[in-house]
């Protein structure tokens, strides 16, 4: 049960660990049914995050319009959210990374470190084409490190397309639609009273392995 061995073993080692900040516990046969569940209905979890076993929140497909307020402006942005099953998310990240244009900036986020802010690295002015041939090689590491995250930006205008540690899809811009229509092709509706896993509690986990793979994938952009 490599998900439970995980967890157990980055609690008991005291390493940065993906716990599940409950009030109580389960006993380790309900915790191991819990973590060892992928599938609710039709949506599937990646490796990276699971909700806590009381299920505050039960994951499933769809998205939601929301809006983001810039804390010392008040600016707004208009954004999406959403969440996408495992088998479809790396190419729904790819798709919305189409309306962005042919040359983008990215900025990796990591919090593999014990404690402390999370790291970010950027690179800007990299061909599209060329970041998705890169992020085919490091799909597991996006799709199933809870402690990495990438951010893809239009160089100029304030477009930005995330694939979060949560592994939820999430797009900033005025225009909404043409993300919207990648949403429709794989069928999710909208739902804009919808929760996601990041609004309840939920679990993390990561490996020394991924953590690697990371500072490769910096390597391999030439972020800094």
């Amino acid at each position: 049960m490599r998900f439970l061995d995980d967890y157990l073993a980055a609690t008991q080692s005291g390493r940065r660990a993906p716990t599940i900040a409950d009030v109580s516990s389960p006993d380790r046969a309900t915790l191991e049914a819990h973590l060892a569940r992928r599938r609710y209905g039709r949506f599937t979890l990646t490796d990276a995050v699971r909700p806590s076993w009381q299920l505050d929140v039960v994951p499933q497909a769809g998205y939601r319009f929301d809006t983001y307020v810039d804390p010392s402006g008040g600016a707004k942005l208009p954004a999406l959210v959403g969440a996408v099953s495992s088998e479809d998310l790396f190419e729904a990240f790819l798709g919305l990374l189409e309306p962005l244009g042919d040359t983008v900036d990215v900025v990796l986020e990591s919090s593999h470190g014990d404690g402390g802010s999370p790291v970010e690295v950027t690179r800007e002015g990299v061909e599209r084409t060329v970041l998705e041939s890169v992020l085919w090689d490091f799909e597991n590491l996006l799709l199933d490190d809870g402690c990495t995250g990438i951010a893809v930006l239009h160089p100029e205008r304030p477009i930005e397309v995330q694939l979060d540690e949560h592994k939820l899809l999430i797009v900033y811009a005025h225009a909404r639609s043409p993300f919207e229509r990648v949403f429709a092709d794989l069928g999710l509706g909208r739902d804009d009273r919808m929760r996601f896993i990041s609004q309840g509690e939920h679990l993390h986990t990561s490996h020394e392995r991924f953590a690697a793979r990371f500072e490769e994938l910096a390597q391999r952009l030439g972020a800094g």
